[in-house]
């Protein structure tokens, strides 16, 4: 019988969570099946997928309805459900989360999208959420702005969990692992123990693929000498710059700075692969899990993405292999006019967007519901 490649992963050293969230998935059994039969480690969840989830679906319909007769406002009815949905999610993880010690089994619900700029509301919310879901194994979500930073430093110095979000470069990253670790040190500073506090890094892969791709397909298009390295370097932004991600977090990781702390019980923050399914039809529909495959990191994919890694998947490690041509190809984007900097710098002001719209749209949904139930008077 050919073995799960999901479940090989694990073998590896790399968790496989699942990007998606849905009340049928967790009361019909069908998460509890992934975690038996898969594998699966985690669960991660976002305003975009929330609405799709409510839209797509009755299973909150009787919810909504009795929430609306109670008068609460569309925010309040999204909160109450996507609490309920994450509560319901991180119990079914919690004997995992007990058996591996705290290193997974988490699920993670974000604050609302719209604080991303706003470092003072962003830690309000957030520690309002980590009180509401009262659960060891949950993250809250935070995007890595620049008002996001502080923000994320803080709650780790208070022990909140954090799910750092929404960030695609290297500097970027740097940025990231300081806060976790100058939060960890006030932590212990303060007395407090650190071993509970957990937190991931989200670094966002395949969206530099879908704006760097077309900006190199133009290149190829125009012929000469710029061509044939826009052709070597298409479809390998990406993964190059996560490669070169795991080379910073083992060497931030690794440092004397950070082994202190690990001897008082600190955690690693882990590394994250997010948006991980495959944006671009030409290429594997796994291609952005088979090359980030490596120790101590997790990947978090789409259901249809699980699927198919399920079905023809081939688990190796690959993401320590070909790091020199990593570094080569991100060499070559200035030679071709692109700015990875202000690549990353464009993406994080577009996801910032792409999860307010989602956010918005699915208050818009939760209001007409509202006004038709209390119009009916049922």
């Amino acid at each position: 019988m050919k073995k799960n490649p999901l479940k090989q992963l694990g073998t590896l050293g790399q968790s496989i969570w699942l990007d998606y969230i849905r009340r049928d998935l967790i009361a019909g059994g069908g998460l509890r099946r992934l975690i038996e039969e898969d594998g699966l480690l985690g669960m991660t969840s976002n305003p975009a997928i929330f609405e799709k989830a409510i839209v797509d679906s009755h299973d909150y319909d009787e919810d909504i309805r009795a929430m609306a007769l109670e008068g609460k406002s569309a925010e309040a009815i999204y909160e109450t459900i996507s609490q309920r949905d994450v509560q319901s999610a991180a119990d079914e993880f919690r004997p995992l989360y007990d058996r591996t010690d705290g290193k997974d089994g988490y699920v993670s619900l974000e604050v609302n999208p719209h604080l991303a700029h706003d470092t003072n509301a962003t830690m309000l919310e957030a520690r309002r959420l980590w009180d509401a879901l009262n659960r060891p194994n949950v993250f809250i979500k935070v995007p890595a702005t620049a008002n996001g930073l502080p923000a994320i430093q803080q709650l780790i110095s208070e022990g909140t969990n954090v799910n750092v979000t929404l960030f695609f470069g290297l500097s970027r990253y740097r940025q990231v692992a300081e806060a976790y670790i100058a939060g960890i040190e006030t932590c212990a500073a303060e007395g407090e123990p650190v071993k509970q506090v957990a937190s991931v890094a989200s670094f966002f892969v395949s969206r530099i693929d879908a704006l760097v791709d077309p900006l190199l397909e133009k290149l190829i298009a125009q012929g000469g000498k710029e061509a044939e390295l826009a052709k070597k370097v298409r479809g390998q932004v990406a993964i190059a710059s996560a490669k070169m991600a795991y080379q910073i977090h083992k060497k931030i990781f690794g440092s004397d700075r950070f082994r202190k702390l690990a001897a008082k019980g600190a955690r690693v923050q882990r590394l994250l692969w997010a948006s991980t399914g495959t944006k671009n039809p030409g290429y594997s529909d796994v291609k952005y899990i088979e090359a980030l495959i490596g120790s101590d990191t997790v990947n978090t994919a789409p259901m249809e993405t699980l699927d198919a890694y399920r079905d023809h998947g081939e688990p190796k490690l690959r993401l320590e292999k070909d790091v020199k041509e990593a570094r080569w190809v991100l060499e070559r984007l200035p030679e071709l006019g692109i700015s990875i900097d202000n690549v990353t710098r464009q993406l994080e002001d577009e996801g910032v967007e792409k999860f307010n719209k989602p956010f918005d749209k699915l208050m818009e949904t939760l209001t007409q519901r509202s006004q038709r139930h209390l119009k009916s008077g049922s």
